[in-house]
């Protein structure tokens, strides 16, 4: 298998797909020696059937305003690969969700799944719908919507979406509602649920405290802690808000934070207090980070990126892409020593390179943002065996996978030199576990 080969045979099948080719193109390159270690693979022409998704359902989604005017938007479920369990992953309500979007985050989903050695496939789904400006009653009725014709292709042991960028756990009750509604079934078919009708303890806090336990491992790596290291944080959704959290807990001391108009830079420390406020802020009132800002008289940035800031740690919560070449080359100029991804695919190839070669502490998404879909595996446990388990119990397993995941990231990714390449551990790790099971079902 040529990585470069394959991939261009991709884009020129999908051209119009950016992003999916940039992840395509990012594993191939790291599994390309892996897998030529296996004849049979490339006889099976396995690599190709684990790129392109299994299918891809789009339909049409037609909802009524409080004007009482019928509005339509799109609706997506991309199903990659379930070799290993049901399909799982996502839904993501935003008006950048396109079919590249989502193919690159099931793509991904496929071997952060595999990483977490739960039973759990790849998928991703969402809608170009924003809830932005809309009311309760318009965004429930979109939900309904949306699900009146999801529901056709999604099981307890078929797929289980879960909740991403706009779609929290208001989305997630109004979602499953119309789910028992349309089948009279009580059913584990979404996770991220209340914890009133089948959620699980540590599920809304799971990826950002995740991303945290990674980031302490890999600063155990060079006899580190995250005591009073100084943290730059992006973004303000759930991912961010509870790595803030964690990071609080840890004795490290966060300073920024953002949203799609710009961020704040607290030269103080966001503390328990302020933390508060935020959460407060964006998930009462859906308001923007720069009352922040003006609450506290701290630096606020319009339309800016907090990585220009000079800080030791850099975590990026918000979504793709967004540490450029440029941001990446101020950070490592700024002495950063760790960056983790919190979000999906937030660093672009170029700025990868640049932390690479510098050999910072560098984890993907699909390596240190596992937590989340890590513990909607053990929320889908939970719902199976009609058990609840306490926050101690998730909190242990969630620790115990993330430091299963930074293991097998070790051990696929040390090189020569005693750096470790995350990137390459993951992909290997999770790619072996796929490919193996796939090439044991057949063609």
């Amino acid at each position: 298998m040529n990585a470069k080969e394959v991939t261009e045979s991709l884009r020129s099948k999908f051209p119009d797909q950016p992003e999916y080719i940039q992840a395509v193109s990012q594993v191939l390159e790291t599994i390309q020696d892996e897998y030529n270690k296996h004849p049979e693979f490339e006889k099976a022409n396995l690599i190709e059937r684990l790129c392109i998704p299994d299918r891809i359902i789009q339909f049409r989604v037609n909802w009524v305003d409080d004007k009482g005017r019928v509005q339509t938007n799109m609706g997506y479920r991309v199903q990659h690969n379930n070799a290993i369990g049901p399909y799982k992953g996502g839904l993501r309500f935003h008006p950048s969700v396109n079919v590249s979007i989502l193919k690159f985050l099931a793509f991904e989903q496929t071997f952060k799944n595999s990483l977490t050695t739960l039973p759990m496939g790849g998928a991703k789904g969402g809608s170009d719908f924003s809830s932005r400006g809309k009311s309760d009653a318009e965004i429930m009725r979109f939900c309904q919507a949306f699900m009146t014709e999801l529901y056709h292709y999604i099981g307890p042991d078929e797929d289980v979406p879960a909740g991403d960028i706009g779609v929290g756990g208001r989305e997630i009750g109004y979602l499953f509602g119309q789910y028992k509604k349309l089948t009279h079934q009580y059913a584990g078919i979404l996770t991220g649920k209340g914890l009133e009708y089948g959620g699980s303890l540590i599920r809304p806090e799971a990826t950002g405290y995740g991303n945290v336990y990674f980031l302490e491992d890999m600063l155990k790596t060079r006899g580190e802690t995250l005591e009073g290291k100084t943290v730059l944080v992006s973004g303000s959704g759930n991912v961010a808000q509870y790595t803030l959290e964690k990071l609080i807990a840890k004795g490290a001391k966060p300073l920024t934070c953002s949203d799609s108009d710009g961020y704040i830079y607290d030269p103080e420390g966001i503390d328990e207090k302020k933390l508060k406020f935020i959460m407060d802020l964006k998930n009462n009132g859906h308001k923007r980070i720069r009352e922040y800002a003006e609450k506290y008289s701290v630096k606020y940035v319009k339309g800016g990126k907090p990585w220009c800031e000079k800080a030791d740690i850099a975590t990026p919560c918000a979504t793709q892409n967004e540490i450029d070449e440029q941001s990446a080359g101020t950070l490592v100029k700024n002495g950063i020593i760790a960056v983790s991804e919190g979000a999906n695919m937030p660093t672009t190839p170029e700025a990868i390179r640049i932390f690479q070669d510098a050999h910072i502490l560098y984890s993907p998404g699909k390596a240190s943002n596992a937590g989340g879909v890590a513990t909607s595996g053990l929320e889908m446990t939970q719902n199976s065996e009609r058990l609840k388990w306490t926050r101690v119990q998730v909190d242990d397993k969630l620790r115990e996978i993330m430091n299963s995941i930074h293991k097998n990231c070790v051990k696929y990714g040390t090189e020569s030199d005693g750096y470790i390449n995350y990137v390459k551990g993951a992909n290997i790790a999770g790619f072996l576990k796929v490919a193996h099971a796939m090439m044991a079902q057949g063609i």
